[in-house]
């Protein structure tokens, strides 16, 4: 048994086939970080939520500065309503990394959830200080600002996440009915002129696709993206019990 092919199993759906592979490799290393990291996605994609966190406890214990480990265990943290907790190793990642404009994105996700609207805002200003030109940020303050009623920011946030995707409205060719025409004085109803494809705007609550733009340019290598982003999509993925 391999760690390749328990993670080609994983990636695969296979995810029982894959939990015996990292089962059996983490008996024979039981200190190997990766391999409980990977054990631990696995569980949680089993909806075995509990026993994901018993994974992540020990992988931060072993590296208890790797802000990475710590976004991991708060992510199952929150998804076993354990938010305060969740929000505490957040605030941990932050303190730990504190110029890097995801640790506060991501925390700012987590407050939007619990209904800290105004710290979110915060957060997800600080992580702009930091990356200005990071769209994601500007659209998901966007979001916010529209919950708290603030139209005309909202507004301004989005306008700069297009900018920066290099997002143009489309501009309608319908022409205005003359003056004369019938029904002229009454109000006109035109075409929606504006479109979001670049940056998706997503309002539901447990919108996977609004966690992962938060989350998902967390780290700096591709691969690892990837793969954490494959691993949050099956976690948010499935069906309420």
């Amino acid at each position: 048994m391999s760690f390749e092919k328990g993670i080609e199993l994983y990636k695969s759906g296979k995810f029982e086939e894959a939990l015996a592979i990292f089962d059996e490799l983490v008996k024979a290393t039981p200190n190997h970080t990766q391999l409980h990291l990977n054990r631990g996605r696995i569980l949680s994609r089993l909806g075995r939520t509990g026993e994901a966190l018993v994974e992540f406890d020990l992988i931060t214990s072993l590296e208890p500065y790797n802000t990475d480990f710590i976004s991991d265990r708060a992510v199952v943290l929150h998804l076993l309503k354990r938010n305060e907790e969740a929000l505490t190793e957040l605030d941990r990642a932050a303190n730990l990394d504190p110029k890097n404009p995801y640790r506060y994105s991501s925390r700012a996700y987590l407050k939007d959830r619990i209904g800290d609207l105004k710290g979110a805002i915060e957060d997800y200003g600080k992580a702009i200080e930091l990356d200005p030109e990071d769209a994601v940020s500007h659209n998901n303050m966007g979001l916010v600002e529209e919950k708290l009623g603030y139209k005309e920011k909202s507004k301004k946030s989005f306008e700069k996440a297009d900018d920066l995707v290099g997002y143009k409205p489309k501009e309608t060719s319908t022409p205005s009915p003359k003056p004369s025409e019938e029904g002229s004085d009454l109000p006109k109803v035109g075409p929606k002129s504006i479109e979001k494809p670049a940056v998706p705007v997503q309002k539901n609550e447990m919108s996977f696709n609004h966690f992962l733009n938060t989350l998902g340019s967390m780290f700096t290598n591709a691969k690892t993206r990837k793969e954490f982003a494959d691993y949050l999509k099956g976690v948010f993925g499935r069906k309420k019990e």
